[in-house]
């Protein structure tokens, strides 16, 4: 039986914030990266292609053969609409269906769990794990600098410093 952690977030751009969440999650077979593709409260985010291509390059960097993006989210999204964490875990749950399932939450997001569609149903089918971030690196401090056209290779990995610094995903 494999033990599977969902580690969805908006990943806007990815950070050594991320990198650090990702380094304890080790005691896990499978981590899961769900970006996603339509914020539930309306968080204004990069392209979901564009941010995909970004942590395709962080994962990559990471150099774990445990750690994969996965595009759950795609075949759930409608137009219009956002995906919730729920309906993300229940499709994880069907592919990897022998498998256990901890969901990973970010300190940010522990203190609206209750917010989160469906909040009883993940605490009765899931493991939930809180886990803060080692690093407190965060993506809207890599996005305010290159706003300003500031480096950000101390905030990130490197192919996605590159990405960002060859781009103008983030420039206003």
């Amino acid at each position: 039986m494999l033990k599977i952690a969902v580690f969805g977030s908006a990943f806007n751009p990815p950070s050594l914030g991320h990198k650090s969440v990702i380094e304890s999650l080790t005691h896990f077979d499978k981590v899961l990266l769900v970006p996603s593709i339509a914020h539930a409260w309306g968080k204004e985010m990069l392209d979901y292609s564009q941010r995909c291509k970004l942590l395709d390059a962080f994962i990559e960097d990471l150099g774990f053969d445990w750690v994969e993006r996965s595009d759950v989210e795609t075949e759930l999204h409608t137009p219009g609409q956002s995906v919730t964490t729920y309906d993300v875990l229940e499709r994880i749950q069907q592919i990897w269906q022998k498998s256990d399932i901890t969901f990973v939450i970010g300190p940010d997001n522990l203190l609206k769990f209750h917010q989160f569609a469906k909040c009883d149903e993940i605490l009765r089918r899931y493991y939930v794990m809180a886990c803060p971030e080692k690093i407190p690196v965060r993506s809207t401090e890599i996005r305010q600098r290159l706003s300003q056209g500031a480096r950000v290779d101390d905030l990130t990995t490197p192919s996605v410093a590159t990405m960002l610094r060859e781009t103008d995903w983030y420039q206003e």
